[in-house]
């Protein structure tokens, strides 16, 4: 399996400079990557530099924490497709999940996926390590019956990130037609190859190059 192309080239810090949008997109381009996956203010540069690749460019709504409004979630992925993403990854309302007001949590991903268009992908963050397993399962139905294309362990800003007994139950909860990726402390090939037995069909890290270089 080749599985750079399963690799959503990431750089989210708060810190991350221009020259390393520049240095992430040549990177992804160079080792034939899936995506780069970068905060919305970098989205228009990295579709200009990518423009002639098959690299996509991936961007996170509600990120970090998922307690945006849904009405700010929306909006944020129009502007983001407007700059050029084709890809979305997006936060749950993790407290409404938690208070079991489901119907909420369903609209909200709906609203990403509606506001995407069909002219983007969308990937919706659990954030697992803040869930119980009968939350985890819970939320892989609602983002599949809203329609979202992938669903996605972690942001990488919390407790911890992937694990792979996360991946089996969130593959196991959304079946065959749904994306899992696998997000936050993929750092080597191993860790990789774990995911992807598990049932990961998409990885997010920041050590890319480290891993294939």
């Amino acid at each position: 399996m080749n599985f750079s192309k399963l690799i959503d080239h990431t750089l989210l810090s708060p810190a991350a400079t221009e020259r390393e949008i520049i240095n992430l997109c040549q990177e992804a381009d160079q080792y034939g990557f899936a995506s780069v996956c970068v905060n919305p203010v970098w989205v228009s540069l990295s579709a200009e530099l990518l423009l002639d690749s098959d690299v996509n460019v991936c961007t996170v709504i509600g990120f970090p924490l998922g307690a945006n409004t849904t009405d700010t979630k929306a909006f944020e992925t129009i502007n983001a497709i407007e700059n050029g993403a084709t890809e979305i990854d997006t936060v749950i309302n993790i407290g409404a999940l938690k208070n079991k007001n489901d119907a909420l949590v369903e609209e909200d991903i709906r609203s990403v996926v509606n506001a995407s268009k069909g002219k983007a992908l969308v990937k919706v963050i659990i954030e697992a390590c803040l869930l119980t397993n009968e939350e985890k399962v819970r939320a892989c139905e609602l983002a599949v019956r809203a329609g979202a294309t992938y669903v996605k362990t972690s942001t990488g800003f919390s407790l911890h990130g992937a694990t792979a007994e996360d991946v089996m139950i969130m593959r196991q909860a959304v079946g065959s037609n749904v994306g899992v990726k696998a997000s936050g402390g993929v750092g080597n090939i191993e860790d990789i190859k774990s995911m992807v037995a598990a049932g990961a069909s998409r990885i997010g890290t920041s050590s890319a190059v480290k891993i294939f270089g």
